[in-house]
């Protein structure tokens, strides 16, 4: 029974000797085994591996191309203009020993990282003017800021994989001042299009109008001609009538001046009741 008692204690001891003694690296992660917080191991395969309890621990690193999201910075291209740069890189640790040394931690070593970035963007873009920024040339440009923050990521273990602009805009007021540029531009443009079709609309009109008058003139010209061929065809036939009968056709003459002279209008006339001008009445005095 008192060898039962001891018993227990010796397994809960050895089994939590084993506990704080195993540990696992990933496929994903590599490791650094510290005693005391002075690195003595550096553990690369993935695999269950040992360490002395109590008095090492094991600090784990990831050994994936990791993604690092840098704040916007401004830029002033050489041509001193603005431009608000956002920027991506892809990181890998390398070297686990030297990353532990310089930066620590993944935390540290990002905010490391995004300041040389943003620095070497200034640097490098600062040197350019905004129209090759926003053209193919980028791609080498962004090849210089890639291998000039290599060489300084290079300090702590850290090997950049790519380095890329995800988004180049001019700042809000640039912007804006842009914007009215192109509306006043456009506006000019407008302008110019109503002015030149109105300038068209008048010279059509013109057109049209000065050929209308023509038209006009030219049925006129033929109207007239028409109506003194018919006059004078009319006066033929009633010369040709008159010729043949002379007292019909002073009958039919009197007809239109009668018709012309009595019926409709409001003019008055005094005539004498022998007057010639009513021969085809009858004369009752005589």
């Amino acid at each position: 029974m008192k060898a039962g008692k001891f018993i227990l204690p010796i397994i809960i001891l050895i089994g939590a000797t084993l506990f704080f003694s195993i540990f696992i690296v990933k496929e994903v992660n590599q490791a650094i085994v510290l005693q005391f917080g002075d690195p003595k191991r550096i553990i690369l395969k993935p695999g269950l591996n040992f360490k002395l309890p109590f008095i090492q621990n094991v600090v784990f690193l990831d050994k994936r191309v990791l993604n690092l999201d840098t704040p916007p910075e401004e830029v002033i291209a050489s041509d001193q203009k603005r431009l608000i740069v956002d920027a991506f890189a892809r990181f890998q640790i390398i070297d686990p020993l030297k990353f532990y040394i310089s930066v620590g931690n993944e935390r540290v070593a990002r905010s490391r990282l995004a300041t040389i970035i943003n620095s070497r963007i200034r640097n490098v873009l600062g040197q350019q003017k905004l129209q090759t920024l926003l053209s193919e040339d980028r791609s080498k440009q962004m090849a210089l800021i890639q291998q000039g923050v290599n060489n300084e990521a290079e300090n702590f273990g850290i090997k950049i994989v790519d380095v890329r602009i995800k988004r180049a805009d001019l700042p809000q007021a640039n912007s804006d001042a842009i914007f009215r540029r192109m509306q006043t531009e456009r506006e000019r443009e407008a302008k110019e299009f109503r002015a030149k079709g109105a300038e068209m609309a008048v010279t059509i009109t013109s057109t049209a109008d000065k050929e209308v008058t023509v038209i006009l003139a030219e049925a006129e010209k033929k109207s007239e001609i028409m109506k003194g061929e018919g006059d004078g065809l009319k006066n033929k036939i009633f010369a040709d009538a008159f010729g043949q009968d002379p007292e019909f056709f002073g009958f039919y003459r009197a007809m239109q001046a009668y018709q012309k002279a009595l019926i409709g209008g409001e003019t008055s006339m005094i005539l004498s009741p022998d007057s010639e001008f009513f021969k085809f009445f009858g004369n009752k005095q005589k």
